[in-house]
């Protein structure tokens, strides 16, 4: 009887997982012909749908919520309208830590984090970006988050450390240009967003586009945000106006956030950053590795 079982849940998973394959490549398919179709009739309207596109999160979190955040203060605050929500740990300390997850993550896929940095004496901030876990909106591009960290300093801070993932790494260094710190405060960018260009070539090569009209329509969508051309959005550009204590952790097999890109960024050979590069960690499994953690507190 159990053997039956076990064939019928394994072929229920089974069937689902290709269901779930299905949809995604049928997704793709109507996307990618959307956006082609519309860059024949009209660039300036395919570049603001693939704009949007790029900055809707696949998957919103929407699981339990974590344990060391249960007993938290639970925080809510205002941002263009849109509420966002976190919570802040172990208040009050001497020194405050504020974790940023990455693209269609949550604050609450770092629990290992909150509780290891409360162990070693830190208040702990943690906040859903916009678009994300609990808090409102249903898009979100680099600029909102960085606006929403800036938020964040002011109404909770000062922050000693910054500690973020993959889409958090850019927002938190596009903040530090305009926050003030010193070498004094401790930033940790694990396998980091570093280029907005080759997150666009990676999303139009996820897709199948090849649209030489489409991309130019999406580049001019981003500069009449914000008055800045795609490159502007770019670590490696902030790093130089950034004087804060860095050590950044990278794959080598990262197939989300080139590892390249974060070589370009070490052959600059700033002073305030020191670089970890791993293998075999890929994307995701590098920030919930043990050892990385662990290199990641004594660093703080």
């Amino acid at each position: 009887m159990n053997v039956r079982i076990d064939f019928l849940v394994g072929a229920a998973l089974s069937f689902t997982f290709a269901a779930m394959k299905v949809q995604k490549k049928l997704a793709l398919g109507y996307f990618k012909t959307k956006l082609n179709l519309l860059s024949l009739v009209n660039k300036q309207k395919a570049g603001e749908e693939a704009f949007k596109l790029f900055c809707t999160p696949f998957l919103r979190y929407q699981g339990p919520e974590a344990p060391v955040f249960k007993d938290a203060e639970k925080l809510t605050f205002q941002l263009d309208g849109k509420k966002i929500i976190g919570y802040r740990c172990n208040h009050p300390q001497q020194k405050k830590v504020l974790l940023l997850h990455g693209f269609s993550s949550t604050c609450h896929r770092f629990d290992k984090y909150a509780e290891a940095l409360i162990k070693k004496g830190y208040e702990v901030l943690a906040f859903d970006a916009p678009a994300h876990g609990g808090s409102d909106g249903k898009t979100v591009n680099a600029v909102e988050y960085s606006d929403m960290i800036k938020q964040i300093v002011q109404l909770y801070g000062p922050v000693d450390a910054f500690i973020a993932h993959s889409f958090g790494g850019i927002a938190v260094s596009l903040a530090l240009e305009s926050l003030p710190h010193s070498s004094n405060t401790k930033v940790v960018l694990i396998a980091p967003a570093t280029e907005t260009e080759s997150a666009i070539n990676g999303a139009f090569a996820l897709l199948g586009i090849n649209n030489k009209v489409l991309r130019q329509g999406l580049d001019e969508a981003i500069y009449k945000r914000e008055g800045r051309n795609t490159s502007w959005y770019s670590i490696r550009r902030a790093m130089k106006n950034i004087t804060a204590s860095v050590l950044w952790l990278h794959d080598e097999e990262d197939d989300i956030t080139p590892w390249e890109d974060a070589k370009k960024v070490q052959q600059e050979a700033l002073p305030n950053i020191e670089f970890v590069f791993t293998k075999g960690l890929g994307h995701q499994r590098i920030y919930r590795d043990a050892d990385v953690r662990k290199r990641i507190l004594e660093f703080l």
